[in-house]
């Protein structure tokens, strides 16, 4: 099937490595062109050099206010266009109650929440049609144990992905969330590290997927590209699971 993607120009943010990165590598193999981000300079440079000509990699922090413009201007300026944006962050300190300081939630907040709307709000102003991603968590619809922050902040973010939809739609401009819940990555391998007996947890975990196995990075990818494409041009203003059918309701 042809996404439409080639030479299509897009934005992806925490894109050194896990989903972000693996989002980046599909819409490349379609034939996007690709910003990659991450907040070490020399970390962005080894992700675009590892996905090929079509990637360009750019050191960026969510939180910082004069990321989004930057990097929308970097998009024009090496490739001649811009189409849309994934914005993923790197998940925020795990914890419960009683574990997570003020700093952890404001540092949080500010990358995971405030960083994401400002990157929306710049990518919806440079738009005449195309796509804003939101990668968020199941957390959206449950939460997950040992993840207060992310409990409190992905929600609230998928309700501003919403309200964003209805804002753009009129303009051509979509808006779209991707749901992952256990995706094979260096994050989710960290979590369940935390677990005093992390055979014990993934086994827990993969008996309440459909599917029974973890998913990989490239599938959550393959759906992203999907997403972000013309193909998936009458698609607004949803938050698809992600999970291996993990999610029992509607």
């Amino acid at each position: 099937m042809d996404l439409g993607l080639k030479d299509r120009v897009y934005v992806v943010t925490g894109a050194t490595r896990g989903l972000g990165n693996a989002s980046a590598r599909e819409l490349i193999a379609d034939g996007a062109k690709v910003i990659v981000t991450g907040r070490d300079e020399r970390g962005a440079a080894e992700a675009a050099s590892a996905l090929g000509p079509g990637a360009v990699g750019l050191a960026a922090d969510n939180a910082d206010p004069d990321a989004p413009e930057r990097l929308i201007g970097a998009a024009r300026e090496r490739f001649g266009r811009f189409d849309g944006i994934l914005i993923s962050v790197g998940g925020p300190a795990p914890g419960h109650l009683d574990d997570n300081t003020d700093e952890q939630w404001r540092t949080a907040f500010e990358s995971v929440f405030l960083g994401a709307v400002r990157f929306a709000r710049a990518a919806a102003r440079e738009l005449e049609g195309g796509v804003i991603g939101f990668v968020l968590s199941a957390s959206v619809h449950e939460p997950i144990p040992g993840l207060t922050i992310s409990n409190g902040l992905r929600p609230g973010l998928a309700g501003f992905a919403k309200s964003l939809a209805d804002e753009v739609g009129p303009r051509g401009v979509r808006v779209v969330g991707l749901l992952p819940s256990r995706i094979d990555t260096d994050r989710v391998r960290e979590l369940d590290a935390l677990s005093a007996d992390p055979g014990a947890t993934r086994l827990g975990f993969e008996s309440q997927i459909p599917l029974r196995r973890y998913g990989t990075p490239e599938e959550f990818g393959r759906v992203a590209a999907f997403l972000l494409s013309p193909a998936a041009s009458y698609l607004t203003g949803v938050m698809v699971p992600v999970d291996g059918g993990a999610r029992k309701g509607f």
